[in-house]
Parts: structure tokens; C-alpha cells; sequence
């Protein structure tokens, strides 16, 4: 009896230690031909349809949505039956349509995350895994596979239609365009991934060769012979022995409805293959809605209805006109990048005092959380100018909506009301820099946040004038213009009196518009801005941020009126290092703030053909080009000189030791105090 009572003992643990195993088998391998029945983790807009198609997100505006496995998967686990802990391979079958032909946002990730609460990520370019506070941070553990629509990472060109690896950020390590190898022809083809055709991505990691493949191709291809990104990535520092795997998605000002038809995933082999024959089909595109036939009869009902709705209607009409905003039939192509008026009153609060950020001569900056996405944004109200169409001055806000780049301020999008015209920013914590510099609002920067903050403007006006599709002006580069975000990185914004024109082509005359004090002296002659006249104002703002000083101050002693000037008497004195701001205290990399100062000179040359380009600029910055020597004369065609003389009415109101120079840059500024646009 007891040796049968034993036998009976064992064959119960070794039952259940063999329906363990096979649980947890389960646990790292599964498939989903259509998620009919599936046990997933949905959140935000992901739900399942009846037919078994898992949509992540719909056509609202700046939402998200997760579909996640519901048990965590053991990676980095040392077992027996999974010698290759880290690695795992995965296949899926995604659709984009979009709602508005041509755009949709901002795309789908596969993730592999340590946890399946997402309550405090962002839609929008953080997909809704991240959110600003976040991105990059090592203790993320987060991996991702982007199939992205709208880029927003930190490479300076636009693709709107990649595949990227992410790590710990939103920011791809590597990425590419759209395509597939055809095993067939031999070569690569690309692919649109907002066409509305499913099709399939395979990922596959190699534990031993430390190698990470994603492959891309249409629905009814075989898997390509080439993978579309491959790159050697170390996950063991990444990754943690608990992570969930799944999907997550999100929408912008660009919208579009996100599916996922299957999926397959094995975390101790390959990943089985998707049966298509079961996969669920994806909706019809809806008809147009046909108008019933009037019957001839009319009851009084009807009537009565129709007299109801009239009434309410006009009712509606004048509560409206709270919000009345200008529309046109040519502003359907910029839909994506038009926010409703009544959206904005609620955002900033009726535009109250109290959400104001500053005010300036162009208007002023509101902060607001949208209501529909609760994100903080900065909206600015100005008045656009008669003289300029407005259908030309839109297609340029519009324009200006797709710069990519990471010390850029991003302009969202725009509205217009009356003659109003309201542009809407990322919003930036830190305020401008003007703050840091001239107020005891802030804590004073150290020269490393400040030569950081140089380069990364720097960085900026490289990419709008050599680097996007066509050349932009800023035209008011100054330090009440740059922005700092959470970790105190330079943006420049307001894009109010910028210019857009093609490469190779010349600039048109305009008004003299910008700032007293960064205006370069051949605005006053042609009035053509040029990437010159934005050098020319990086150069004042250089040294307006070494020395702790504006470019002109009148209240000074003579000798320093314009900073500039007095900077290069010194230089010429040889005691240049005096003119370093004094809250610094003198803690600086003295050959970095002799960069600063001389490069600040340079810029703010006379002659604008003397000035270098912005690429140079970012060169000596990054001290892969020696700095020319700075001439220490300022008559003839020197650095400084002057062509030009001023009136001598305007010269004998300033004290006789003020430059030639300096008068004439004064002259110039103020003779466009009262300019317009």
C-alpha cells in the first residue's frame, strides 16, 4: 500500500510539473491569426473588432493605444531549455489608412517594455511609450520597432515614411526608408506605409552575434533575402528578466487608423509563420452618404422638426460667433495643421492674463493644455500682415510646420480668427533665455549650458540654411527667441518674420524687420534678407550670451554702447577675456570663450561676404577648423569698416568716442523702429 500510495505521489508532481513546463512554453511562443478570443491588454483608443481585427488607434486627434500579451516573458533567464536568453524573433502583419489623403499620424512600435502602464507617455512623436521628461533615459529598459509616419527625431533630414530602432527613446539609433529586397528582381522597391495595404515585418534577434534584423514586405511576399535594417546592439544591458511585448500607437494633428491582423512571436526559435487565409479582413472604405428622396407629402411633424431645428440652430449660430474663425476652401490642404479656435480659448482659458508667458511687438505668448490630449503647448496671438496674401503667408506657417530638428521650437500648427493670426509651439519649461541672462528670475547658466546652448542654435540655423528642402530666414535671431526645454537645451523659435525661398534662388526685397541691435547694416541698403543678415545676428547673440550683455546699451558708458565694439577694443588691448560675463566668475574653458568672443566678431562683420556660413560656424564650434585671425584695424576694407557715413545731424547726438561703426549700426536700427513686416 505505501508503495503504491508513492507511485500514485509521483505520477501527480511529475503530471504537474509537465503541464507547468508546457504553460510556460506557451508563455514565450504564441501566435494570433486575427485576435478573435484574444487575451490581450488593450488601453487607450485599441479595442477588437468582431472579426478579429485588433485596431490600435482611430482617427482622434493626439491619442494612443497598447495591445499588449498579457504575461511577461522571461528574458536574460538562464535555463536549460532556453540556452539563448536574450534572443527572440517576432512577425507581424500591419495596415495604415489614412483619413486624409496622402497624411496620417504618427505611426505604430513594436515594444518590449517593463511594464504595460503607459499613463503618463504622449501621443505624437512619443508614440505613446514616452513622454518629453523621459526620453533617453537609461532606467527606460524600453526597445522599440518604429514604423513611423511623421519623423521627429533628432536627424536633421525629413522621411516621413521610415522604419527605425529605438532605444530608450523615440530617437531611432539606426533608421531607413520604406522598402523590401524582391528576392525575385534583386533589388530593393520601396513601399508607402500609409498606403492602406497590409503588410508583414519580421524582427529577429541574435543573442550570440549580438544581432538585431527587421525586415519589411508586402502581404502576399515571401520574407526578403535582405533585411531592411540590421545593426549589432547589445540587449543584456537593456532588457530585463521580466518584460512584456506587444504594440503601441499613436495619432498627432495627423490622423489615421491603425490595425494589426496577426502575429506571431517565439522567444526560444523562429516565429511560426502567419496563415493568411485566416487573417481578418480590414473595413471597407465608407461610401459617401446618399441623401433620402423627399417624399411630396410633408407632414406637419416634419415640419414642426424642421422649424425646431431652424430655431436651435440659430441659437447655436450666435453662441458660436464667440468663436468665429476665418475658413477658406484652399485651407483644406493644410487641415492637418489647423486647430479649432474654440480649442484654443479653452486651452489658454479665454486667453487670460494669467497664462501669460510674455508679449512682444508682434503679440503675445499664452501657455495652454488642449483640451482633447491635455498636452502643454504655447500658443501666440498675432496680426498677420494686410500687405502679404494670406493664402502665401499660411502655405509658409504650413511649411514651417514640417522643420524637423532638435534645437527647434516646433510649430504645431495655426488659426485663424478675424485678423488674427494664432500660431501654436511646443511648450518649453525653462522660458527663453533672455530670462537667464538679464533677470534674477533665474538661476545665472554655467559656461557649459551656455556653450551648448550656442552650438545647438547654431546646429539650427545650419539645418534652415542648408539643410531642409528650401532655405529659411529666421530674420530675429536673439536670446529672447531661444527657448530651453527640461534639461536647459537651446531651441530657437518664433517664426514669425520668417522667409522661405528655393535653393539657388534670390531673395526679394522686403521690409526691414528684426531687432535693434542684430540687424545687419545691408538690410538698410537692399532690403533683401540672407542667410548673411541671420549670421550677422548669431553674431551679436554669441557674444550677447558670453558677455552677459545686450547688443546695444544706450544707459552705458560710451566706449560700450555697442557691445561689439567695444568687445573688439578690447580685443585689439589684448584683454579681450575681459568682456566674459562677471556672474561667471571667471569659470570658464578659457580657449572656448576666446572661440566665443572672436567668432562672435566674425559674424558681425561689415561686409557680408567676410562672414562665414553657419556650416563654418558649427566647424570652429566643433573645432575641426582653425579660427581665422581677427584684423585689428577698423579702417579700408577692414573687419569693421565703415562705407557709408551717416548723417551728421544723427552723429552729433552720440558722444565723439563712439565709432563710425557703431553710428552706422545705430542709424540703421533706427530707422526700422517703426517698419512693419
Amino acid at each position: 500500500m505505501p508503495t503504491t500510495t508513492l507511485s500514485v505521489s509521483f505520477l501527480i508532481l511529475l503530471y504537474l510539473y509537465l503541464k507547468f513546463m508546457a504553460l510556460a512554453e506557451d508563455e514565450n511562443q504564441f501566435i494570433y491569426n486575427g485576435f478573435h478570443g484574444a487575451n490581450l491588454h488593450l488601453d487607450g483608443d485599441a479595442q477588437i473588432h468582431r472579426n478579429g481585427l485588433l485596431q490600435l488607434t482611430n482617427t482622434s486627434v493626439r491619442q494612443s493605444g497598447h495591445a499588449f500579451y498579457p504575461l511577461p516573458i522571461r528574458f536574460n533567464a538562464s535555463s536549460s531549455r532556453l540556452p539563448q536568453g536574450l534572443s527572440f524573433s517576432t512577425n507581424f502583419i500591419f495596415a495604415m489608412v489614412y483619413e486624409i489623403e496622402n497624411y496620417s499620424g504618427h505611426g505604430i512600435a513594436f515594444t518590449i517594455s517593463p511594464s504595460t502602464n503607459f499613463t503618463k507617455a504622449s501621443p505624437a512623436q512619443f508614440l505613446g511609450l514616452l513622454n518629453s521628461n523621459c526620453k533617453g533615459n537609461t532606467s527606460n529598459h524600453l526597445l522599440a520597432i518604429e514604423l513611423d509616419t511623421v519623423n521627429t527625431t533628432e536627424f536633421n533630414d525629413i522621411n516621413d515614411n521610415h522604419v527605425g530602432i529605438d532605444v530608450n527613446s523615440l530617437e531611432s539609433i539606426v533608421s531607413a526608408p520604406a522598402s523590401y529586397y524582391s528576392n525575385s528582381e534583386g533589388k530593393n522597391k520601396s513601399l508607402e506605409l500609409i498606403s492602406g495595404d497590409p503588410m508583414q515585418v519580421w524582427i529577429d534577434y541574435d543573442e550570440v552575434e549580438n544581432l538585431l534584423n527587421v525586415t519589411l514586405a508586402p502581404i502576399q511576399s515571401q520574407k526578403p533575402n535582405q533585411p531592411l535594417l540590421s545593426t549589432h546592439i547589445n540587449l543584456s544591458s537593456i532588457l530585463l528578466n521580466s518584460m512584456y511585448v506587444g504594440f503601441s500607437s499613436a495619432t498627432g494633428m495627423f490622423r489615421g487608423n491603425h490595425y494589426i491582423l496577426g502575429w506571431s512571436f517565439n522567444k526560444s526559435g523562429q516565429a511560426q509563420n502567419l496563415d493568411l487565409s485566416k487573417l481578418p479582413s480590414l473595413p471597407s472604405k465608407r461610401k459617401p452618404r446618399q441623401i433620402p428622396r423627399l417624399e411630396i407629402t410633408v407632414s406637419l411633424i416634419t415640419v414642426s422638426i424642421v422649424l425646431i431645428v431652424v430655431i436651435l440652430g440659430t441659437v447655436c449660430f450666435v453662441w458660436r460667433k464667440k468663436y468665429e474663425e476665418i475658413r477658406e476652401d484652399w485651407e483644406q490642404e493644410y487641415g492637418p495643421q489647423r486647430f479649432f479656435y474654440k480649442d484654443l480659448y479653452k486651452a489658454t482659458k479665454g486667453f487670460n492674463d494669467e497664462e501669460l508667458l510674455g508679449r512682444g511687438g508682434f503679440g503675445k505668448v499664452y501657455k495652454g493644455v488642449l483640451p482633447s490630449s491635455k498636452e502643454q503647448v504655447a500658443i501666440k496671438k498675432i496680426s498677420h500682415d494686410s500687405k502679404q496674401g494670406v493664402k502665401e503667408f499660411v502655405a509658409e506657417i504650413a511649411s514651417m510646420g514640417r522643420l524637423r530638428h532638435r534645437n527647434l521650437v516646433q510649430l504645431l500648427g495655426y488659426c485663424r480668427r478675424k485678423g488674427e493670426l494664432i500660431l501654436v509651439y511646443d511648450y518649453m519649461p525653462n522660458g527663453n533665455l533672455d530670462k537667464f541672462l538679464f533677470s534674477n528670475e533665474k538661476p545665472s547658466l554655467n559656461w557649459a549650458q551656455r556653450y551648448r546652448i550656442l552650438r545647438g542654435v547654431a546646429s539650427a540655423l545650419q539645418y534652415l540654411h542648408e539643410e531642409w528642402e528650401q532655405v529659411v530666414l529666421h530674420r530675429d535671431v536673439k536670446a529672447s527667441n531661444v527657448l530651453l526645454d527640461a534639461e536647459l537645451n537651446g531651441r530657437l523659435g518664433d517664426f514669425g518674420l520668417a522667409r522661405l525661398y528655393d535653393h539657388g534662388a534670390n531673395t526679394e526685397t522686403t521690409n526691414v524687420v528684426g531687432t535693434v541691435g542684430y540687424l545687419a547694416p545691408e538690410l538698410a541698403r537692399s532690403g533683401k534678407a540672407t542667410t548673411g543678415s541671420d549670421v550677422f545676428a548669431f553674431g551679436a547673440f554669441m557674444l550677447e550670451v558670453a558677455c552677459g550683455r545686450r547688443p546695444i546699451m544706450l544707459q552705458g558708458l560710451p566706449e560700450e554702447i555697442i557691445l561689439v565694439d567695444w568687445v573688439f577694443e578690447k580685443w585689439k588691448q589684448g584683454s579681450i577675456l575681459e568682456t566674459s560675463d562677471t556672474r561667471l566668475g571667471g569659470d570658464y574653458l578659457e580657449e572656448e570663450m576666446l572661440l566665443v568672443l572672436k567668432l562672435g566678431m566674425l559674424c558681425s562683420q561689415y561686409n557680408e561676404a567676410a562672414r562665414p556660413s553657419m556650416r563654418q560656424v558649427m566647424q570652429y564650434l566643433d573645432g575641426n577648423v582653425l579660427l581665422p585671425d581677427i584684423p585689428l584695424h577698423t579702417t579700408g576694407t577692414g573687419t569693421f569698416s565703415v562705407t557709408n557715413e551717416p548723417s551728421s545731424e544723427f552723429v552729433a547726438s552720440f558722444p565723439s568716442s563712439v565709432s563710425k561703426s557703431s553710428v552706422q549700426l545705430m542709424s540703421i536700427t533706427e530707422s526700422v523702429l517703426n517698419s512693419g513686416r
